[in-house]
């Protein structure tokens, strides 16, 4: 938010003040003064987290988080304190809200929206139309118009469940192949429904929350290539004709082997140029130390060179809970103790690493 200066009019226009209006003026001042040096020094004392040093930057800094976990105290307050965007990792995946056909079971989700919303957190859906962690009855389908039904009913009614809670939601993850070939991956919607039904599911959505914004989402689209060559074409082909889809995101899971890529900048910007949001929704990466450190560190930065990179999301909060734990990824170990990683994310947003927040361990 851009802050408002006030600028007192030349010495000629200003009016005369009798000296009890000018004692009472400079007493007034004074305190304003006072005030001005601890709002400046709360400021400062605040940007010294992930969430408010990227909100100084017109950014979200957000965690994946677990429903099960919060009742951990150390997990819970660096949450709380570092972020200020969540991610349902798992609960509000079709298997967890939809077991069984028409019935819905939201309680997890609930929890952690129910925590974000009581701190004043943004909350990114994830995800509604996936080909993985399905329940076994959306596989068993057997008919085009079957699956239809079943995809517009799950994506009506978990949107209209959340609506107005959530930022941005993952409407459709991950439906292209990996390598060479630009396909789309095989899943009871592609193989019953054809190419469509990510279009249909986009039109759903915006019909389910016309407020939120809608995202596709998926990896190893990070830098220029066959894979995100295919999802440009799709975003470019949806712009040109009027289908609803207002940001892409990149899931960034990156190791040794799959560094940040170099055209990270350029890719994010290209798919910005076709007038979406890009976010990084799934920020990890492998590793420990100072390596670790510059890929995080170049990955932030990618973000903040791009003006339409709206967010930044850690896959979780400790690398104890992490999907990838053995290659203790995130920006937090074990212990909660901050990393070099954590430091040089802090250093890109314009925070400075080392002062006292209270929560997340030195």
């Amino acid at each position: 938010m851009a802050t408002r200066t006030t600028i007192d009019p030349p010495p000629e226009r200003r009016p005369r003040r009798s000296r009890t209006h000018t004692a009472l003026a400079l007493g007034t001042a004074g305190l304003l003064a006072a005030a001005g040096v601890t709002a400046l020094a709360g400021t400062a004392q605040a940007a010294n987290t992930l969430g408010a040093a990227a909100a100084e930057q017109g950014r979200y800094f957000g965690a994946a988080v677990a429903a099960n976990h919060l009742g951990e105290a150390p997990y819970a307050s660096t949450l709380d304190t570092q972020f200020n965007s969540v991610t349902p990792e798992n609960e509000m995946k079709w298997d967890a809200t939809e077991p069984t056909r028409g019935t819905f079971t939201f309680g997890s989700a609930d929890q952690i929206v129910n925590h974000a919303q009581s701190k004043g957190m943004k909350i990114r859906g994830h995800t509604l139309v996936w080909y993985n962690q399905l329940p076994g009855w959306v596989g068993g389908l057997g008919t085009a118009d079957d699956v239809r039904s079943a995809m517009n009913n799950h994506i009506t009614q978990v949107m209209q469940h959340y609506k107005g809670k959530i930022h941005s939601w993952d409407v459709v993850n991950e439906a292209f192949q990996d390598g060479d070939s630009g396909a789309r991956r095989s899943s009871p919607f592609q193989d019953k429904l054809g190419d469509g039904y990510i279009e249909e599911a986009f039109r759903t959505a915006r019909a389910a929350d016309p407020a939120a914004k809608l995202c596709y989402n998926d990896y190893n689209i990070e830098g220029i290539n066959a894979k995100s060559n295919a999802v440009y074409n799709l975003v470019k082909d949806f712009k040109a004709r009027g289908v609803p889809i207002d940001c892409v995101g990149f899931q960034s899971h990156f190791n040794s082997a799959s560094p940040v890529p170099s055209d990270y900048q350029a890719n994010l910007r290209r798919f910005a140029d076709l007038g979406v949001d890009v976010q990084i929704t799934e920020l990890d990466i492998e590793g420990s130390g100072a390596a670790q450190a510059d890929g995080y560190r170049n990955a932030v930065r990618a973000c903040l060179a791009v003006s339409r990179c709206t967010g930044i999301t850690v896959w979780g909060v400790t690398d104890k809970y992490s999907w990838r734990s053995g290659g203790t990824p995130l920006l937090f170990d074990d212990n909660y103790t901050k990393k070099p990683a954590y430091n040089a994310v802090l250093t890109v947003l314009g925070g400075t690493p080392g002062v006292q927040q209270g929560r997340g361990r030195e």
